[in-house]
């Protein structure tokens, strides 16, 4: 039986907004200090990691971390199913597991640089980190309970509860079957080959290659294979690229091309403005995409454009390393990187805005002062 929480979450929700108010132009007010102290975004210099420690990893939590024992936890699958299941840790771990490199970035990094800022977690660029997740395929444990032939929708509920817009619910989000059943998405209970963390999602999170990290929903309590779109508050209120409060907007779903640089030389404590002495310096940094490889970054020096050599990349959604030797002249320089992918698709000089402030993936620019 669903619990109260639950069923809060399957409701259609009401006209409300995603954000706690209009964008604005102010400075940053006691809720969002609030919230950038309980969340934390990846250190540029982790860049040069091709794997993200747990504690180098961006974290966005809606609500409270739930305290979950992992020896009384179950997960509960069944809607649209031939057979319900519910299964313990200790079943999940005796299933096939694969593991897979993925690079999740929060559909809301950038917003705080977005003018009139909206209101909400306020990253600036490092909401981002790649990791190997280990755990069983979701399409390998839909296979076991059935999907009914008029299934549209798999959706995911987290025991984290709370309140937003002024709906009482758990965190809840939804895939499409197609999505749901590819054969890398994964019900992972490890984070580069230990167990989950709790901020991570502790005992069992679900994990979409590709897509914004608001897919990979954490603390799984349930599955239910549905009949029906999802009409959650996360679903069809938050997550989505509106241009005014009023405007329905689309839904965000896969990561836009990006890639970040690690600011090269010392930064000054309080500004983070970056020195360093005159001479040669390789430039790196990474670049990764939802909608396929990366086939290209170019360095941008003072406005000039170059080419940068690509690594191999690290897996099929995850980030690849790029660099560029520079022979850095005293003086003031910006330098910036901005990334193609298979698509053709590339970064934008200025970010369009959008009222929740969601997939912002304007080009990096880096102010160094060479001595």
């Amino acid at each position: 039986m669903k619990s109260s929480n639950q069923q809060s979450t399957r409701q259609e929700p009401s006209p409300v907004s995603a954000t706690a108010a209009e964008p604005t132009a102010g400075p940053l007010t006691r809720e969002e200090l609030q919230l950038a102290a309980r969340n934390h975004s990846m250190p540029l210099e982790a860049l040069r990691r091709e794997v993200t420690p747990p504690g180098l990893h961006y974290v966005l939590t809606h609500f409270d971390i739930p305290d979950l024992d992992a020896s009384s936890w179950h997960l509960r699958i069944g809607g649209a199913v031939e057979r319900a299941l519910e299964l313990g840790m200790a079943a999940l771990r005796r299933d096939p597991a694969i593991t897979v490199p993925v690079t999740l970035e929060c559909a809301g990094n950038g917003r705080s640089l977005l003018e009139p800022r909206p209101l909400s977690q306020p990253w600036v660029m490092e909401a981002v980190g790649t990791a190997h997740w280990t755990g069983v395929p979701l399409a390998y444990l839909l296979g076991k309970a059935g999907v009914l032939p008029d299934a549209v929708e798999v959706v995911f509920t987290g025991a984290d509860a709370g309140i937003q817009g002024g709906v009482s619910q758990q965190y809840a989000r939804s895939l499409p079957i197609r999505e749901a059943l590819r054969p890398d998405v994964v019900l992972a209970y490890k984070m580069n080959g230990t167990d989950l963390p709790p901020q991570h999602g502790y005992p069992l999170r679900l994990v979409v290659p590709g897509w914004y990290g608001m897919a990979s929903v954490k603390w799984l309590a349930s599955i239910e294979v549905s009949r029906a779109p999802f009409a959650g508050f996360q679903q069809k209120v938050a997550y989505r690229y509106q241009g005014s409060a009023d405007d329905a907007g689309t839904p965000v779903s896969r990561i836009r091309v990006r890639s970040l640089m690690v600011p090269p030389g010392v930064p000054d404590f309080f500004t983070r403005k970056r020195f360093l002495r005159a001479g040669p310096v390789m430039l790196e940094g990474r670049a990764w995409s939802g909608e396929g490889a990366v086939t290209a970054v170019e360095v941008g020096i003072d406005g000039t454009w170059l080419p940068a050599h690509l690594d191999k990349p690290v897996g099929g959604y995850a980030w690849r390393r790029w660099s560029l030797p520079w022979v850095a002249d005293p003086g003031e320089h910006v330098l910036a990187c901005r990334a193609t992918d298979i698509t053709g698709a590339s970064q934008p000089l200025k970010q369009a805005w959008n009222y929740q402030g969601m997939g912002n993936n304007v080009v990096q620019r880096v102010s160094v002062t060479v001595e």
